[in-house]
């Protein structure tokens, strides 16, 4: 039982003995539990302050009557948002950028692997076979290209930062455009989604899933796609219609797609999206980095630091809008 007064944290995941001693440390007043299974989660919850993981249930948000902060430990919030809607007082927030870094970088090996060639050059290595100057080896260079990318969060502003610098034009799409930043040729609203659709030859979905963004790409932005463009999703598997994008391959329509995210997750082994050659597939490891806590723990500690103070907090998702 928390002592009267003690601000009192569980913490849903695993985090590695280094972090959490330093939370210990620099709040020596706020109790840090450690709760990894769903008897030490329910037998601590009502006595929690706030509660740092990925997922709760509406039986164990009852249960906890001094719950006014929910840190999701990842940027996407979809599956705390059904729970939480309706719910006041309790405000949550996520780890918003933590792995934009890698995502973008995910985003950048899916397109040189395109623009080099590496399907065929992974089997010809697989087979012991050096390349024959006469094999036919789809090359291009991504320099002077245009790389549309849906969603100018931290993940879309990351990977256009580092597609300018390899000289690529960028074309960003957000929902409420601001000031245009030097590194994007343009900066355009969601309804001028189709004019970023004609002119890229790379499209990069980089949208949280809402009601508002479920299929942004469907039968119909496929066709106004730049033929033979390439599409990237990195968000989640249903920003996309998957049997159109299918389609859409096939038919050659558009030229490849490089997926981070598929509808469903795994992806069965029966898809056809395995099989084909001008498909990655890279079952939802964009987010894997070393660094993910080194980064995370910043952003933990400084919510913990003013959730303790009674300060506004950072990265507050809005649960109406999903984000």
């Amino acid at each position: 039982m928390a002592t009267k007064g003690t601000t009192t944290i569980i913490m849903q995941q695993a985090i590695e003995a280094d972090y959490l001693a330093r939370l210990q440390h620099e709040f020596p007043e706020t109790r840090f539990l450690l709760c990894l299974d769903d008897a030490s989660l329910t037998s601590a919850i009502p006595d929690a302050d706030a509660l740092v993981g990925t997922a709760i249930t509406p039986a164990l948000l009852d249960a906890a009557p001094k719950l006014r902060w929910i840190a999701c430990t990842s940027a996407g919030v979809e599956k705390l948002l059904p729970t939480l809607r309706g719910r006041d007082g309790i405000t949550l927030t996520n780890f918003s950028g933590v792995a934009a870094p890698n995502i973008a970088e995910h985003v950048l090996m899916m397109m040189f692997s395109f623009a080099r060639g590496m399907r065929v050059l992974a089997r010809q290595q697989e087979q012991h076979q050096w390349i024959p100057d006469d094999l036919p080896l789809p090359t291009f260079e991504l320099g002077g290209q245009t790389l549309g990318i849906v969603g100018m969060g931290e993940i879309g502003d990351a990977l256009a930062r580092k597609a300018h610098g390899i000289g690529m034009r960028v074309l960003g799409v957000q929902r409420h455009p601001e000031k245009k930043p030097a590194y994007l040729a343009e900066l355009l609203a969601a309804d001028e989604l189709p004019q970023v659709l004609a002119e890229s030859d790379h499209l990069a979905l980089c949208l949280p899933l809402t009601p508002a963004t479920k299929y942004t790409i469907d039968t119909e932005e496929l066709a106004q796609m730049k033929r033979g463009a390439y599409l990237y999703n990195i968000g989640r598997g249903q920003l996309v219609n998957q049997d159109a994008l299918i389609v859409a391959l096939r038919g050659a329509s558009i030229a490849g797609a490089g997926l981070d995210v598929t509808t469903p997750e795994p992806l069965p082994p029966d898809s056809p999206l395995w099989e084909m050659t001008n498909v990655f597939v890279t079952g939802h490891t964009a987010a894997r980095t070393p660094h993910y806590w080194e980064r995370g723990i910043e952003v933990l500690v400084d919510n913990v630091r003013r959730f303790v103070a009674g300060d506004d907090l950072r990265d507050v998702v809005d649960t109406s809008a999903g984000y």
